[in-house]
């Protein structure tokens, strides 16, 4: 496979995982190969989290010319769905990463799961127990104690194949009866005391129907599934390290094909959750619109907030790879995005608390096209033209009365660059008897400063500001998000609370009347822009030709450069 830009060059130990890879590489241990995968479970969408392991994993794959599979471990009827494997598909596309034709399911392999569990089985290794699943974690034990044998774990081989053999012909209703290994109760690692392998579930399978109506867990689908596959590296996040003994133990005791399990730490964020179970919670509730609210950390979330996926690419390049777990601050993520679409996005105007301004010297029925420039950091990218008229729009915030000592922008006598357009001077301002807010404006403007030049005799200006013609704008509602949770660690909370308690009741403001330059009434789904001196904005799917719709990706104010900078 080519290596992309946003991949580091072979060669170049960067975090352990690619260091362990180059040892495997320099010693043929695996035959010269490397074959990664990604392996989703269909019971939700996809987190910034997940697409850290997409990057490693596929990216793990490009760089030292191997190969990655996109496999569903689809063990769990009750909770996966059609809908959610269609959406993990379109999300590792959209962040640039293709499995050709190497799409599988754990649900592939349910026949070859059940041969070898019936080899265990007769093997001795693994029995058919009638515990609840109350009993089955009473029985387990604690950290401090050991666990208890079942009652049932001393049956003869011919008792268990008979149970099995039943249990699969659904004789049985659910949680009756489980297959559990048969290892040590006494263990130290609590998943090593005889974890259950299969357990009665009557549903249909998403893609199996009503066949089977015993699924095996996770822990004895994980590794059988990366050996039929013949994985290399089963790279996997921290969470899963005490699993790996019985990942190991499975894969021997069978006597097959034994790929070598990974673990590196999960990312964490600062003011977001990163559980499908307290997403999916979120989605259920209605506290947010659905997994693709721009306020969600899922990548459909991400995607309609404007993140590009290059932005997110680097994002997972610059945190790395490690082996403890820590959080990053969200700061990052967004300085990330942001040197991503300084880079790329074309500037615009728009007024999105829009305040009316005549300038009462310039021609009534005069309409003149002032040259803009589409992004300074991409000559490329070429200009446009904005139409500019006697009465403009600019933004309220723009305007003080009683302006403060460091206010440079407009006020009563104070003269301004209106971007690409002229100087203009504040004569009058007019103001809603019954409210007392400003409603309207009046200046004169200067003719020999068109296009923002300064005049023939050299007086300077401090101010520049934004604006967009009344008779041209377009309407526009605009979405200002902010973090979902007010504190940094959502899961901060009382031994009574609730994660959700701390929701951010202003992590949305919508501006319904906000007006933008015409050129936007072309802008299609998608489509990124910055608002001069007002931020990165995404046309967001709810837009039409009727009501334009943008949501604020992020602000131009960049903490995260100001914190490196300061560290420098």
């Amino acid at each position: 496979m080519p290596t992309p830009e946003f991949m580091p060059k072979p060669n170049s130990s960067t975090d352990f995982i690619r260091a362990i890879v180059e040892e495997d590489m320099r010693t043929n241990k695996w035959g010269g190969k490397v074959h990664t995968r990604f392996p989703p479970e269909p019971n939700g969408y996809l987190h910034i989290g997940h697409a850290k392991s997409i990057c490693l994993n596929f990216g793990i794959a490009q760089q030292y010319d191997g190969l990655c599979n996109l496999r569903f471990d689809d063990t769990n009827p009750v909770k996966e769905e059609q809908e959610y494997i269609d959406a993990i598909k379109e999300d590792i596309r959209w962040l640039g990463f293709d499995w050709e034709d190497r799409e599988y399911y754990a649900s592939d392999y349910f026949h070859q799961l059940y041969d070898w569990a019936v080899q265990m089985i007769r093997a001795g290794q693994a029995y058919v127990c009638d515990l609840d699943p109350e009993q089955t974690r009473e029985y387990r034990g604690t950290l401090t104690e050991s666990g208890k044998n079942s009652p049932y774990r001393d049956r003869s081989v011919e008792e268990n194949l008979n149970l099995f053999e039943r249990m699969k012909a659904g004789e049985f209703p659910d949680g009756t009866r489980t297959l559990r290994a048969k290892i040590d109760m006494a263990a130290a690692n609590l998943n090593l005391r005889d974890p259950v392998m299969y357990r009665i579930i009557h549903a249909n399978h998403h893609r199996t129907g009503d066949e089977w109506c015993i699924y095996p867990m996770y822990d004895f689908t994980h590794g059988q599934s990366d050996s039929i596959e013949g994985i290399t590296h089963s790279i996997c996040t921290l969470e899963f390290e005490n699993h790996r003994p019985l990942y190991d133990w499975y894969i021997e005791a069978l006597g097959i094909y034994h790929p070598q399990q990974i673990e590196f730490a999960r990312l964490n964020l600062t003011y977001t959750v990163m559980s499908k179970r307290r997403l999916l919670e979120l989605v259920e509730e209605k506290l947010v619109s659905g997994w693709d609210d721009p306020r969600m950390p899922t990548v459909c979330g991400l995607r309609r907030r404007g993140y590009s996926p290059a932005a997110i690419r680097n994002f997972c390049k610059v945190i790395g790879v490690a082996k403890m777990d820590s959080t990053i601050d969200i700061q990052l993520l967004e300085h990330c995005l942001r040197e991503d679409l300084n880079k790329h996005s074309n500037r615009v105007m728009a007024a999105m608390r829009p305040l009316k301004l005549v300038i009462d010297n310039y021609p009534e029925d005069l309409v003149e096209e002032m040259e803009a420039t589409n992004n300074p950091n991409d000559p490329s990218a070429g200009t446009r033209t904005v139409p500019f008229s006697r009465e403009l729009y600019i933004e309220r915030d723009d305007f003080r009365e009683d302006p403060p000592k460091k206010f440079f922008r407009l006020g009563p006598g104070r003269e301004v660059r209106l971007r690409y357009g002229y100087f203009v001077t504040c004569t009058d301002f007019i103001k809603d008897e019954k409210t007392g807010e400003i409603t309207e404006i009046h200046c004169t403007y200067d003719p020999q400063t068109r296009g923002g030049e300064s005049p023939p005799d050299g007086r300077k200006v401090k101010g520049t500001i934004h604006w967009v013609s009344a008779a041209h704008a377009k309407r526009a509602e605009v979405r200002l998000y902010d973090h979902l949770f007010t504190k940094d660690n959502p899961n901060d909370v009382p031994e009574e609370g609730d994660f959700k308690d701390n929701l951010n009741p202003n992590s949305l403001e919508i501006l319904s009347d906000c007006l933008v330059e015409p050129s936007l009434a072309t802008a299609a789904v998608g489509d990124r822009f910055q608002f001069e001196r007002q931020g990165y904005f995404c046309v967001d799917p709810n837009s039409t030709s009727k009501k334009l719709v943008f949501n604020r990706t992020v602000s131009l104010r960049d903490s995260w450069a100001k914190i490196e900078k300061k560290g420098e």
